[in-house]
């Protein structure tokens, strides 16, 4: 199926019930005869939400001084890495507030090079964004995938969501992308959707942006206000939850169909909309899930938007309740399977 921006727009903008269950089937017949019908699982594990970013969108931004800050300890990081081996899992993924500073980027190479040795752990990073070298010290030390969301593709609304300084920059963020692409990771990103300001035509740019980028893997989903963010302001402009997951739900499959072979994550946001809203995504073309390996007494404070669902819940409980939801389904889980992203692959 052949997508240009005025059809991509205009199945953004589709309200009929019926042809959108048929794109979402159609999505889903293209993920199971390219990348197949199984769900990868990656345990994620929040390593920190201390942030040199003062991103207007999100609850972990420097200047929010309500946020209790936290950063796990080396061991427990290693404890989440051990469950995700034991429980078939295979991947690992590291996410954290923004830093450069060299005790954390150190920390961080550490820390990879002792998963790497203890287990054979696939591993993404989702660090943002760090110097060229940075990432090849981190790949060289075992990360193979690098998640690093431009949350828009337009300069226009990016420099509506950040703040405009050198610490925020459009195409600081867009050549970090091409940075990770020149190491050799798996190169992922995505955006919020239901944005303040954002239109149909937006989303389309943003479809039309990951395929120009030759993305791998795409990870996307509504976004959620935060009270103690600047963007809340805005919040009389946002539709309903409801339509911004419909809205996702619509991205993931309209991705699909134009990048048939990468990999897409059923993103937390959705369930936090809809107890079943990742399950939809799966059945929209979603290949990836993430349950959080998080510790239970600090991932509360690992809130970039509020009302994060499981936020009370161990890593146990987490990953037994994803495996229950998927057997339901009948959808079969890639246990013990990596799950690279095929599109890397043939490239």
């Amino acid at each position: 199926m052949e997508f240009d921006r005025d059809t991509l727009i205009s199945w953004l903008e589709e309200k009929d019930t019926t042809r959108l269950e048929h794109l979402y089937s159609g999505a889903y017949r293209t993920k199971v005869s390219t990348v197949g019908d199984k769900v990868y699982l990656r345990g994620l594990v929040e390593i920190s939400n201390i942030c040199c970013k003062n991103c207007l969108y999100c609850g972990i931004r420097r200047d929010n001084h309500a946020a209790g800050r936290y950063e796990i300890s080396s061991e427990e990081v290693l404890q989440s890495a051990e469950f995700a081996y034991k429980e078939g899992y295979a991947s690992l993924v590291i996410q954290g507030g923004e830093r450069t500073d060299r005790a954390f980027i150190d920390r961080i190479t550490s820390l990879l090079k002792e998963i790497k040795r203890r287990w054979p752990l696939g591993i993404t990073l989702s660090l943002g964004e760090q110097p060229l070298e940075v990432y090849r010290e981190w790949f060289g030390a075992g990360a193979h995938r690098y998640l690093l969301r431009i949350e828009s593709s337009s300069r226009e609304l990016y420099e509506k969501i950040h703040p405009v300084d050198s610490l925020h920059s459009y195409d600081s963020r867009v050549q970090a992308l091409k940075d990770l692409r020149t190491v050799g990771y798996q190169v992922g990103t995505g955006v919020m959707i239901g944005l303040p300001f954002q239109t149909a035509a937006h989303l389309a740019d943003d479809l039309l942006f990951f395929r120009s980028l030759d993305i791998d893997m795409c990870g996307m989903g509504p976004y959620l206000e935060h009270s103690q963010t600047p963007l809340y302001q805005y919040r009389s402009m946002l539709l309903p939850q409801t339509e911004r997951l419909e809205l996702s739900i619509k991205m993931v499959a309209l991705l699909r169909l134009l990048m048939p072979d990468i990999n897409i994550a059923a993103t937390t946001a959705m369930q936090a909309i809809d107890p079943n809203g990742r399950e939809r995504a799966i059945l929209a073309g979603a290949n990836v899930l993430m349950p959080n390996l998080t510790l239970a007494e600090v991932r509360e404070e690992y809130q970039i938007y509020q009302n994060k669902p499981g936020v009370g819940e161990d890593a146990a409980i987490s990953s037994s309740r994803t495996e229950q939801r998927l057997n339901e389904m009948k959808i079969p889980i890639g246990w013990g399977q990596w799950g690279d992203s095929k599109h890397f692959e043939k490239r």
